[in-house]
């Protein structure tokens, strides 16, 4: 067992895991953060996505001991009342279709947006390739950043 601690959220926890946990489980079975979902579990469907330190991680697949002082955000981290841009373009072009992948995708959104506050539909379809939705909705994510972009 390895004693480790992180931010995440803007909040310090101490936690016993093996060393080798990956941050998902971390968030989810020991801090109870379970919006950030279980997809593939190898870092390609990006369904677990968190930001460290503002950039994307599929956090399948970084050990959370490997994290040490960087920030952790999960889609808790988000405002709760809803009011991100990308929060409230994802509810006017009813993103969601299932809804699983959300997390992930919402994440890589405001990732995008804070690096590149005007897209083009090519910046966005790069940025949120890693992204896997079954149900499809990728117009509608294009929809929703570019609705996004005109509040950041």
């Amino acid at each position: 067992m390895a004693r480790i601690t992180l931010n995440v959220n803007g909040a310090s926890h101490t936690v016993d895991v093996p060393e080798d946990t990956p941050l998902l489980w971390v968030l989810r079975d020991t801090l109870g953060l379970t919006g950030t979902k279980y997809g593939c579990g190898i870092g390609l469907c990006r369904a677990c996505a968190v930001h460290l330190d503002g950039e994307p991680v599929a956090a399948c697949s970084i050990r959370a001991s490997a994290v040490g002082e960087r920030e952790v955000t999960t889609i808790e981290g988000l405002p709760a009342d809803l009011s991100h841009p990308v929060q409230r373009a994802w509810i006017t072009e009813q993103v969601p279709q299932c809804g699983y992948c959300q997390p992930g995708q919402i994440m890589g959104a405001v990732a995008l947006l804070a690096r590149n506050p005007q897209p083009s539909d090519a910046d966005i379809d790069e940025a949120m390739s890693p992204y896997l939705c079954r149900c499809g909705t990728y117009q509608r994510v294009r929809r929703a950043i570019h609705r996004a972009a005109e509040e950041v």
